[in-house]
Parts: C-alpha cells; sequence; structure tokens
C-alpha cells in the first residue's frame, strides 16, 4: 500500500499499532472513565484518519480513485457520527496493512541483503613479488589480485594462473561448484571453494555482474507497473460503485447507522494490499533462485503466452561451438585455413569466431594480431585486412560481396558437405580465392526437450525456432527437441522482421534468447526472457526477464509461478467477497452496527493478506 505522507514510516506504523491497540484494549475493558475514554478514542482515531485522508486527496489530484478514497469516507463519516471506535478499528487495519506491504517490500529485499553481505571489504593485490591487502574500493582495472581458499571474488576478471573450484550460488541460485583454469572469467561475489588463483581485474566497483545484479533486483522492487495493476483496476470501479451504493442506501433508508456500517464492512483495504503483496512476493522469490522479473507485469503476462520463440544458439544448444572439422582446397593445407580464419575472426565476438580462436590456440597457430581494417557485419561474417591482404571467414554470399571467387566444383562440394553433415559450415577466404571449410557443431540442452514438453503441457500450444544455421542443422535440433516450426539461414534483422509480425496478436507472444544478438527482439516481444544474463550487459538491459544461469528448465518454473501468482490473486477476491457477503447479512439482519462492522472488517481483512504471505513458503523445482 502506498504509504499516505512521506513521515508515516513503518516505524511510525509499528508505533502507531501498538497505540491503537492498546486504546481498543483500555476501551473494552473499561479501565477509564467513559468520557475520558471517548476523548482518548476521538484524539487517536482522528491522529490517524489524517494521513489517509492525505493519501485519497492526493490520488485524487492525480486523477486516481484509490481504496483510501473509500477508507477515508468511512473514516470520516465515523467520527462526524462519533463512531469513536470503529474509526479506531478500521484505522488499526489500515495500519497492520501498511505493517504487512512493508513487511512483504523487506522480505523481498532480502534477495539484496544478502548479496550486499558478500562484498569482500578487503583484498589481496600482487604488485611484482609482493602482496598488498588493500581495500576493494582501491582495485583498478588491469590489478592482479591473489584469491585464496576461501575468499571471495570482488571483482569481474580473467584466471591469470592457478586452479579453483567457484561457487557461483551467489548470482546463479545453483550451488555447484564450477572448475575455472587460466584464461577463463571470474565474476564478483563468487566464492572460492578449492585451490588458488591469480586473477586480472576487467571490471570493477559498480561496473561488475554483481553490482548490477543489485541494482536489477531494486529496480524489480520499485517498479510497481503491473504489481498493482489489478488491484487497480479493481478500485478504480469498486470505489464508485461503493460510494454511490451508499449515497443511494442514505437517500432511501436516511439511517446513517446503516450506511456507515455498509461502508466500514466493505471497505477493501485488505485486496488493496494483498494482490500486490502477492507479485511482490513471488518476484522476491525468483529473485532467490537466480530469475530476475523486472516487475509484476511480466508475471501476468505469463500466464497469457501461447507462442514462444526460441533464438537456437545458447537457448536450445549450449552456445559452445567447437570446430569439428577443417577442410582444405586445392594446394592449401588445413593449418593455412584455420590461420587465414583466425585472423580474420581475431576482433570479432561472435560465439563462432571465438571458437575458432579457441581452437587455433590449442592447435599453437597465433595468427591473432591486430589487422590494419577490420570490418564484421552481423549473420554474414568478417573480413581484415592484413598487410594488402584481405581475410575472409564467413557466409559464401559475403565472401563473394568482398571479391572471392568460388569456382562451380567448390560450390557443390559446400553444397555437399551441409547435406552430409549437421553442423556450421563456414567459407574461409584470402584475398581473392576461396581455401577451405570450418565444421563447426554445437551440442542441444539436455533439459530443451524436457522445458519444451512442460511448457507444452501448461497450455503453450506454438513453439517457433529461429536461427542463422543451415536448414539440415536447425531441422536436426528441431526433431530432437519437439519443435515443430523453424526458420534457418536467418540474418538478426530478418529475427527481428519475425517477432514483429508475431507480436500484436491475440496470444501473447513469448521470445527466449542469449541477449547478445537478440536483445532487439527481446525487447519487441511482449515478454523477453535471456539466458545466462549473468554475463551479458545486454541481456539484463533488454529483458524482462532474466535467468542468471543457463538452464532453460527455469523458463517453466518461472511460468509456473506466474500461475500461481495469478491464482493466489483470484482466491482473494474470492475471500473478499465470501467475507464482504456475510458482513453485509450480518449488517442487513442488524446483528452488528457500526462498532460491530468495524471489528469484523478488522479481523476478516487478516485472511487475502495471509494467503498471499504464502508464496514466500514458495517451492522452485525442477517439476
Amino acid at each position: 500500500m502506498k504509504k499516505p505522507i512521506e513521515f508515516f514510516t513503518s516505524k511510525a506504523d509499528k508505533f502507531l499499532l501498538w497505540i491503537l491497540a492498546g486504546v481498543l484494549i483500555t476501551h473494552y475493558s473499561n479501565v477509564i472513565a467513559e468520557g475520558f475514554d471517548n476523548a482518548i478514542l476521538a484524539f487517536f482515531a482522528s491522529v490517524a484518519t489524517l494521513p489517509v485522508v492525505i493519501s485519497a486527496y492526493r490520488s485524487i489530484q492525480e486523477r486516481k480513485i484509490s481504496v483510501d478514497l473509500l477508507a477515508s469516507v468511512a473514516l470520516v463519516v465515523s467520527l462526524i457520527n462519533q463512531e469513536w471506535a470503529s474509526a479506531v478499528f478500521i484505522n488499526l487495519m489500515l495500519t497492520s496493512a501498511r505493517l504487512f506491504s512493508n513487511y512483504t517490500e523487506n522480505k523481498s529485499r532480502s534477495a539484496i541483503k544478502s548479496l550486499l553481505k558478500l562484498r569482500p571489504q578487503k583484498v589481496k593485490i600482487k604488485k611484482g613479488k609482493d602482496i598488498f591487502e588493500e581495500p576493494t574500493s582501491k582495485v583498478k582495472k588491469g590489478d592482479l589480485l591473489v584469491i585464496e581458499l576461501g575468499d571471495r571474488i570482488p571483482v569481474d576478471g580473467v584466471v591469470v594462473s592457478g586452479n579453483s573450484m567457484i561457487d557461483q550460488s551467489s548470482l546463479t541460485g545453483e550451488s555447484l561448484p564450477i572448475a575455472k583454469k587460466e584464461g577463463d572469467q571470474v565474476l564478483s561475489s563468487t566464492l572460492n571453494v578449492s585451490g588458488s588463483m591469480v586473477i586480472r581485474a576487467e571490471k570493477v566497483g559498480k561496473n561488475t555482474v554483481f553490482e548490477k545484479i543489485i541494482k536489477l533486483v531494486e529496480e524489480s522492487q520499485k517498479n510497481k507497473v503491473g504489481i498493482r495493476t489489478i488491484a487497480d483496476r479493481f478500485a478504480s470501479w469498486y470505489v464508485v460503485v461503493a460510494l454511490v451504493g451508499a449515497i443511494s442506501l442514505y437517500l432511501y433508508s436516511r439511517n446513517t447507522s446503516l450506511v456507515l456500517s455498509v461502508l466500514l464492512v466493505t471497505c477493501a483495504d485488505d485486496i488493496a494490499v494483498a494482490v500486490p503483496m502477492a507479485f511482490s512476493a513471488a518476484i522476491g522469490s525468483a529473485a532467490h533462485h537466480g530469475i530476475i522479473i523486472k516487475g509484476g507485469e511480466y508475471l501476468e503476462i505469463l500466464t497469457k503466452v501461447k507462442t514462444v520463440i526460441l533464438d537456437k544458439t545458447g537457448t536450445i544448444t549450449q552456445g559452445k561451438l567447437q570446430v569439428e572439422d577443417i577442410i582444405s582446397l586445392g594446394a592449401n593445407k588445413e593449418k593455412d585455413v584455420l590461420r587465414v580464419a583466425t585472423i580474420a575472426d581475431c576482433f570479432s565476438k561472435h560465439p563462432i569466431a571465438k571458437a575458432i580462436i579457441k581452437y587455433a590456440d590449442a592447435q599453437g597457430i597465433k595468427g591473432c594480431q591486430k589487422p590494419d581494417d577490420f570490418e564484421e557485419v552481423p549473420g554474414k561474417g568478417s573480413v581484415a585486412l592484413f598487410d594488402s591482404n584481405k581475410y575472409l571467414c564467413g557466409k559464401l554470399s559475403f565472401l563473394q560481396e568482398f571479391g572471392v571467387r568460388a569456382t562451380k566444383a567448390q560450390i557443390d562440394k559446400l553444397e555437399e558437405i551441409k547435406s552430409q553433415r549437421s553442423a556450421n559450415i563456414l567459407p574461409v577466404g584470402f584475398n581473392d580465392k576461396l581455401i577451405g571449410f570450418l565444421v563447426l557443431s554445437d551440442e542441444t540442452r539436455p533439459e530443451a526437450k524436457g522445458a519444451i514438453e512442460k511448457m507444452r503441457r501448461m497450455g503453450i500450444s506454438r513453439f517457433i525456432m529461429l536461427t542463422g544455421d543451415n536448414e539440415k542443422v536447425a531441422k536436426e535440433i528441431a526433431e530432437e527437441t519437439g519443435i515443430e516450426e523453424f526458420h534457418a539461414n536467418l540474418l538478426p534483422e530478418d529475427k527481428i522482421k519475425y517477432v514483429k509480425e508475431m507480436i500484436g496478436r491475440e496470444n501473447k507472444v513469448m521470445m527466449v534468447g542469449d541477449g547478445i544478438n537478440d536483445a532487439a527482439s527481446l525487447a519487441l516481444a511482449d515478454t523477453g526472457i535471456a539466458m545466462g544474463a549473468i554475463g551479458t550487459d545486454a541481456a539484463i538491459e533488454a529483458a524482462d526477464i532474466a535467468l542468471m544461469k543457463d538452464d532453460i528448465s527455469k523458463i517453466p518454473q518461472a511460468i509456473r509461478l506466474s500461475h500461481k501468482v495469478m491464482k493466489i490473486a483470484r482466491q482473494d477476491f474470492v475471500i473478499w467477497g465470501v467475507v464482504n457477503s456475510i458482513g453485509l447479512a450480518l449488517v442487513f439482519g442488524k446483528i452488528i452496527g457500526p462498532e460491530g462492522s468495524a471489528a469484523f472488517n478488522f479481523v476478516t481483512d487478516f485472511l487475502p493478506l495471509l494467503n498471499s504471505l504464502r508464496l514466500f513458503g514458495y517451492k522452485f523445482s525442477k517439476m
């Protein structure tokens, strides 16, 4: 619930809660003289009512209708009719609701608090043969840091020497340690559980993945767009109906006590807090398990998704391409082909280029050097100019654009290889000649097929795979994972165009990608999910939901959570409806009056709140 005024803090609410509770206890205990007792009730009822009225007034200024407006009317009418105990009861409930809301937000923020505790305060910096212990704030990019057993890594960096097992559960939610060796990337806040190593700092301070995740979780808690959507839609019509009904009832009956009793029973402060509380609790629970949801509206959208578009590389497959074979043409040797490809791709950030460089390093070929000129066209290939020679690697059409001539026999050879092998075939050119092909393969994620089957059981009817790979590779991966529809040989702009064509229809569209080449598509879809956002700035920025770990099985977990949230929200409304029906029956049956109505409202309002709190105990599982 929105706090009415700035000084009305959680601490003030706690104080007010005890005061109001104490006032009611002394009132019903008859330990104070009636006149003095009424004065105390009137004073504290008026004080507690003021911030609620101010909140309602501010909502009206912003052209919004909030439940605080209905509560304000009920409270003001109670005060005018000197129903002091009734006003205290309602204020006690409103105060309790605010405290429940604060509790939910604080519990959700525990994901951040637990992360903040992981910040190392000291670090060992290596300078020459000497090692100095310094505050973490003094670490600069390029510094060498010594990470020993039990140390938390303070920066994002690369292992320079040594071997260790790293626990990345603080970022991914998974506790299985990961082996790290020379050349591997390590991330801030992760724990060294075996061995020791020296790392070179690459990102420090606010630029680390750790700090960006903290910022992301904080923003997900602040982002109330969607979290309050259902409750606000409800309030916008319910408050009007309730006020019109109250006025009509008064004009008909001229019974102020009856009207006040109805208002006190139907004051919907509980539902206004319970529904947002459910969404906040879900977002907090998800964050603890490596699923960062940027706002409540994306949970709501997940329940409406019927079409899922998946990028192949890095999503359905491991995204860890390996050079499987090298085919040379003419008098060229395999090492010549590999060396040319290495020079062409040296400054490319594409996963294929990285796989080629890694393979070349393993073969002892150090062809990676700064070219005189370099050009890369996403989805097509790259070309480097070095010592007046052109080094090219990419699609055949791309090489031909830069003057590479391919004979009919060579083109036939390429088509033959494509038809025989389910792999990425990459032509390599030197100056104007086609000198060979690199064959690269990728493995399907073992959990991909199961995740798709689970999503299908959840009601998602259409799965589409998009890839820049050839038809044969795409078909094999699609069949292996149970995807009926796929589109191959796509450029990045083709994927964007396809997503644009799919959105805006009756059913919501989810896009799943790795966040690097898919950032635009992720941003376009009704909801975008980025895989392995742990090391990808683009994913954190573009996606609506970010999975810290490359685990596609977390997607059906997130969908299952979204359905649970919506179920809880619907239950809250049912509970509220049943309780209010009972309360109105008691009022019109003349069993309870204003004071009894306020007491009834106070007791029963906790039911939807407690129902929403169940999401804190939500169990994530592999299903």
